[in-house]
């Protein structure tokens, strides 16, 4: 698949083939079922069985806990070289497989590094903003071997890559979860930084070389989280950090599958619901209207009581609803699911629907208490019918979950990275965030982040259906 023209990978797009449709699409089908059965019958289930200490194959330090049989290596950690001999960044956050040729697989890695003064880290065709060093690394992995064969840098002079997601044409969308404008100052570090560039965009990464480090304007500046794309019309859809309010968007490119080409922007409206954050009924349904977003590049900071003029004030204006935090993405069973991190009555979590055929937004999901499931982040699903939820609380250890098909969730997976100077990293890493979480084409491997002190985890073992 590799050897696809642009030509060739547009026309997939809308043929809904393409590789990207293929890492969508594995183990979709059961989705909605997951879901539903999730918010009606969640249960403790036994998953894969107890937890253990297993060593990392890497460096032989016992870093995480897993069930019996499973095995896992690390790479592209934080300060390692990467191709050009130049510093891996840190903060490893959103990553998706882009391309898979034969055993190899190419994954690419947000850093969401926004307070750092250390500048771009990839030459100036592929930076944005030349004093700022959040990006992505392009990462090449051999699943026969199960070794790391290269790293390189593939976008830079961006800030706060948090997530994003994997296009059906092999590229990946990392976006900015924060909004400056061009002119303003940012104290770093205590110095004072005059932004050289606007902020708070999505930028394209494609699997082979160097982005072009160009803001998909059309789609909006503002507190950008995750992304997904529609393979059967090339429509993406877009989820909102606000934690104050947020919005749900949709872009519809002028020619799909060529996002820098423009196109327009609009924001979800639930009729009868301009307020979807609490007080709402697990299983309701509302008809969907769509708000044009006449401004997308008038971006500001939406968590801000005195900076409130952005997209998703435009949105509100026009009858959009909004909701608090919203986080993943992911289209599938033709349907988009997009979850809240801190929505619902008891502040734990949503996961609602959106049914593009029919209009239609439901609420597949609201978490009752935080022992049930709190903060959800990334999340992925398995070409098994499970759903992988990467763990970014405030609990003391985190945690990979799995959710079974009958809505069953288990503990897959938990960090016991304590590290005493190893790779130049001394401290308990423990709290830290889990996220990037994604499954190789062949559903063997499962890739994941530690955001710090910034390491990426490839974990294989005895996988079962209807598991994860």
């Amino acid at each position: 698949m590799d050897t696809d023209t642009p030509l060739i990978a547009r026309r997939r797009l809308l043929k809904a083939a393409g590789l990207g449709l293929g890492m969508a699409g594995m183990g979709l089908t059961p989705v909605g079922q997951l879901l539903a059965r999730a918010g009606s019958s969640t249960q403790v289930h036994a998953g894969y069985g107890p937890l253990q200490p297993v060593r990392d194959l890497n460096t032989g330090l016992p870093l995480l806990q897993l069930p019996e049989g499973f095995r896992y290596t690390t790479f592209g950690w934080a300060g390692e070289a990467l191709a050009g001999d130049i510093a891996c960044p840190g903060k490893h956050d959103g990553m998706g497989v882009v391309r898979a040729h034969g055993d190899v697989v190419t994954l690419v890695r947000n850093h969401e590094i926004g307070g750092e003064t250390s500048g771009s880290f990839t030459p100036p065709g592929a930076t944005w903003d030349p004093d700022c060093a959040g990006g992505t690394t392009t990462l090449r992995f051999d699943t026969a071997a199960g070794r790391l064969l290269d790293a390189r840098p593939s976008l830079s002079g961006t800030l706060v890559n948090c997530a994003g997601g994997v296009t059906p044409w092999g590229t990946w969308l990392s976006c900015e979860e924060i909004v400056l404008t061009r002119g303003q100052q940012l104290q770093i570090d205590g110095a004072v930084h005059t932004m050289k560039q606007s902020h708070g965009y999505v930028f394209e990464v494609p699997a082979d070389g160097l982005s072009s480090a160009e803001p998909i304007v059309a789609m909006g500046r503002f507190k950008h989280e995750a992304a997904t794309v529609d393979p059967s019309t090339g429509i993406v859809y877009l989820t909102e950090d606000g934690h104050r309010r947020a919005g749900f968007y949709r872009m519809l490119p002028a020619v799909p599958g060529e996002l820098l080409r423009g196109g327009r922007l609009q924001m979800l409206a639930a009729e009868g619901a301009p307020d979807l954050r609490r007080g709402r009924r697990q299983g309701e349904r509302l008809k969907v209207r769509w708000v044009e977003i006449e401004h997308p590049d008038q971006g500001a900071d939406s968590d801000s009581p005195t900076r409130d003029e952005g997209v998703v004030a435009q949105g509100v204006a026009g009858g959009g609803s909004v909701f608090t935090r919203l986080e993943g993405c992911i289209y599938g069973d033709g349907r988009v699911f997009f979850t809240s991190t801190n929505g619902g009555d008891a502040s734990c979590g949503q996961v609602w629907a959106y049914d593009p055929g029919a209009e239609l937004l439901e609420l597949v999901f609201e978490s009752p208490d935080p022992h049930v499931l709190d903060y959800p982040d990334n999340v992925v699903l398995s070409p098994r019918g499970g759903l992988v939820i990467c763990e970014d609380s405030a609990q003391p250890v985190q945690r990979l979950y799995g959710m079974t098909g009958a809505g069953g969730l288990f503990e897959f997976c938990r960090s016991d990275v304590v590290l005493t100077g190893q790779g130049g990293f001394t401290g308990d890493y423990r709290g830290a965030e889990w996220a990037g979480a994604c499954f190789s084409p062949n559903g063997r491997w499962l890739f994941a982040n530690v955001y710090t002190p910034g390491f990426t985890v490839a974990i294989t073992g005895p996988w079962r259906d209807g598991l994860i």
